[in-house]
């Protein structure tokens, strides 16, 4: 029996390996990945961010369950937008977790956040615990990202919300042209002089290029059992939210 391969950015490996070399990168970029989130984007990802948080309309006394939320960007917005609720940060790399925890924000909000290490694919929460799922930047590193959806649906509470960041594809080939030149010759050479990382953010730009388009993805989150499915491009379509409703 053939052995089943997924993608490490251009490259094809076996699936039994993705989970440890993705938690390698993220181990290695952790303290240095919040800064290296303003270099690389000039700032826009706190606006993307926002924009997640705009659609999403966070309602006090929820809970969220922010997975591969990594240093807590999306649950402390959340947190902040609801006055009042819960948030578990999950994330497959515990330094990620680490650097999360030492932030200013976790400190003022810790009696509402949880930090837990586990797999998307494998959420370790019973059926019908959240109100909402997110997932930001996080869904093109899981080996399975179909399995990370089902996942999804299953911990959310009827009624509850979908809401997907990730980066995405740009309709305008022109435009695509420039923004890989950009990516694939200056993120890495950041990545190397910011966290003297250059292979971990090649593998960052490589893993954007071999993800899924906005309507292919559009049609895993209705495979996955969410209703109401749409998508919103962000910035032209570099960035994308997906949002789904478990109805």
């Amino acid at each position: 029996m053939a052995e089943k391969t997924t993608h490490f950015g251009f490259q094809d490996i076996p699936e039994d390996q993705k989970a440890s070399r993705v938690q390698g990168v993220f181990g290695s970029v952790a303290l240095k990945y919040d800064v290296m989130n303003d270099v690389m984007s000039l700032g826009i990802h706190r606006i993307w961010k926002d924009a997640m948080m705009d659609w999403l309309a966070p309602r006090p006394g929820q809970r969220l369950l922010d997975v591969a939320g990594g240093t807590g960007d999306i649950s402390f917005r959340f947190l902040k937008r609801a006055g009042h609720g819960h948030a578990t940060v999950l994330d497959l790399t515990e330094p990620m977790l680490v650097a999360g925890r030492k932030r200013a924000e976790a400190e003022q909000m810790a009696n509402s956040l949880d930090w837990i290490t586990g797999d998307a694919m494998k959420l370790p929460f019973a059926d019908a615990s959240f109100d909402v799922y997110t997932i930001s930047f996080g869904i093109r590193n899981v080996t399975r990202p179909q399995e990370a959806l089902n996942e999804a649906f299953r911990v959310l509470k009827p009624g509850g919300r979908l809401m997907v960041l990730e980066f995405s594809q740009i309709p305008t080939p022109g435009l695509q042209w420039a923004y890989d030149r950009y990516s694939f010759n200056l993120i890495p050479a950041m990545g190397k002089l910011i966290a003297n990382d250059r292979d971990s953010y090649q593998y960052l730009v490589e893993s954007i290029r071999r993800f899924p388009d906005q309507e292919t993805f559009l049609n895993m989150v209705r495979a996955a059992g969410f209703e109401q499915a749409k998508y919103r491009n962000l910035s032209m379509g570099i960035a994308c939210l997906h949002s789904g409703w478990k109805l």
